[in-house]
């Protein structure tokens, strides 16, 4: 560094020039010297963050922020390292914390519209976004990429994520005793109406959670797979012990990868999240083996086609199943109404479904 240059401003040229790992040994000697203050410690945080050491960014960024509680700047740079290490709703939390303490701080404005839009909630997104000023950093692209969102016909994957993620620690009790579940009995019995005596399957679940539907096939089952978008439902399905395999994946990306290995594919209460299920049924269809079922439940829609309920869970008409069955090569074979949950302590109008690719 130059003998008259400013140390924070050459640390920020380092990174730029793509030399975090360098940037983060000056800085760190800096601090370790008394030399660096809360600018220093921050700017420590992105250089490590830089170098892929987001647990070393994230302690750095904690005891800034207790150093200084009331300075925006070490706010923000907890809420970032918190974001890369993947702790969605406290970094949301964090970036907020920053805006109280400086409304006008506009990298802490831009950095919580980011992260709404991570979260899947494109209206707090875009009201951030708007709050910039025109032609700042980032506003112009976040408010493309929040009605873009908008305008999908299945839920955000960052919604359902960050959604499941908050509740995985008590999801069972809370459907099962508040919500009275019951999608994967009645999948379990829709199953024994069409395909009596079937035992030994290969399955996958599909938005697997913590793994109910698992335990409710274990008698269908001799192999189960899972896939859910939320790590913390995966984690809790792992625990259960009754699966295979367990992946955090997205099921219409998971759908189209792999070959026809399944004869049985399950979605208890998942397809709440997507709009058009076109991708769905084809992805299952060539994951299943010939005479291979597709069993899952929905939310009816009133409608001819699908709509997006009050709840932020998509509603399907029992014609449009037939349809969109019909076009992946299903044949129907079960088709029943149904109560998966209750909200409000009545029941959720639905319909249970049972597809079968043909021999």
């Amino acid at each position: 560094m130059p003998a008259d240059g400013d140390p924070l401003d050459y640390a920020r040229q380092v990174i730029a020039d793509g030399w975090p790992d360098e940037a983060a040994r000056f800085l760190r000697e800096m601090v370790d010297t008394g030399r660096g203050g809360v600018l220093a410690r921050a700017l420590l945080t992105r250089a490590l963050l830089g170098a892929h050491d987001a647990s070393g960014a994230l302690d750095v960024a904690r005891e800034n922020a207790l150093l200084n509680p009331q300075v925006a700047e070490a706010i923000l740079a907890l809420g970032e390292a918190l974001m890369a290490m993947g702790h969605l709703p406290t970094a949301i939390a964090e970036f907020q914390r920053a805006l109280r303490l400086d409304p006008g701080y506009a990298p802490a404005r831009l950095a919580l519209g980011r992260a709404w839009l991570e979260a899947g909630e494109s209206e707090r997104a875009l009201e951030q976004f708007e709050q910039l000023v025109v032609g700042s950093a980032g506003r112009e692209e976040g408010i493309a990429r929040a009605r873009k969102m908008r305008t999908q016909t299945r839920a955000d994957p960052g919604y359902v994520r960050h959604l499941f993620d908050q509740f995985s620690a008590d999801y069972d009790e809370r459907m099962r005793v508040q919500l009275r579940y019951q999608a994967p009995e009645i999948l379990f019995d829709l199953a024994n109406l069409v395909m009596p005596g079937a035992r030994g399957l290969i399955a996958l679940d599909l938005g697997c959670g913590t793994g109910l539907a698992a335990g409710a096939f274990a008698g269908l089952t001799s192999a189960i797979d899972g896939i859910d978008l939320s790590p913390g439902m995966i984690d809790r399905a792992q625990h259960r012990g009754l699966y295979r395999r367990l992946s955090v994946a997205d099921i219409e990306t998971a759908l189209s990868e792999g070959a026809a290995d399944y004869d049985l594919i399950l979605a208890a209460d998942t397809l709440v999240y997507l709009g058009d299920l076109a991708p769905t049924l084809s992805g299952a269809a060539r994951r299943l083996r010939p005479g291979g079922y597709f069993l899952f439940t929905v939310e009816r829609s009133a409608g001819p086609d699908f709509a997006l309920g009050p709840k932020r869970r998509w509603q399907h008409s029992e014609a449009y199943l037939r349809r969109a069955a019909a076009t992946a090569g299903f044949d129907v074979v079960g088709l029943v109404s149904c109560a998966p949950r209750t909200e409000a302590n009545a029941p959720v109008e639905g319909l249970a479904v049972a597809l079968q690719k043909p021999h």
